[in-house]
């Protein structure tokens, strides 16, 4: 759900132009971001009250692909691009254009949307009986020389204090 509703914003923007009040002095007037109120002006400004209504739609790739390439032969913001084209968030722009840059223009018609499944584990890769025999090995190699310098340092620690008893401090008489 929006945090102002089609019926505020229709206000605020009507409130600007028929009184001409500036976009400062509506945003104190009402207490909201400046910001948003220049970009329901926009929006109202380049689509009417339809640029106002949030509208949630399924993009295809042709429509995707033809954003960013509109938006980088005319150099338009993603913010502007947004507007031009009455979607809803310009992040949702910013999001294609990463996918176009990272993934390639293919990339824009796979379907983008969930989260991703967290609980699928990797697939462990199988390896060959023989490869996996001489890791076996090995291991335990490691573990047989791993007790063997343990128990070779326990007797060195153990040869130096029978070598160097304590020695006794004089007395003071």
């Amino acid at each position: 759900m929006s945090k102002y509703n089609i019926e505020l914003k229709l206000k605020i923007v009507n409130d600007m132009i028929k009184n001409k009040i500036s976009i400062v002095a509506t945003s104190h007037k009402y207490n909201i971001n400046e910001n948003s109120i220049k970009y329901w002006l926009k929006k109202y400004t380049e689509h009417g009250v339809k640029g106002l209504i949030k509208n949630i739609q399924k993009y295809d790739g042709d429509f995707k692909l033809n954003v960013i390439k509109y938006m980088h032969e005319n150099h338009l913001s993603l913010t502007e691009t947004a507007i031009k084209y009455n979607i809803a968030n310009h992040v949702i722009v910013g999001k294609w254009e990463c996918i176009y840059y990272e993934k390639g223009p293919q990339a824009l018609f796979e379907e983008q949307r969930g989260r991703k499944n967290m609980s699928s584990k990797p697939s462990k890769k199988n390896l060959s009986k023989d490869i996996t025999e001489d890791v076996l090995d090995e291991l335990q190699r490691l573990r047989i020389e791993n007790a063997y310098l343990k128990k070779l340092n326990a007797l060195v620690q153990e040869r130096i204090q029978r070598e160097n008893p304590k020695k006794q401090k004089p007395s003071a008489n």
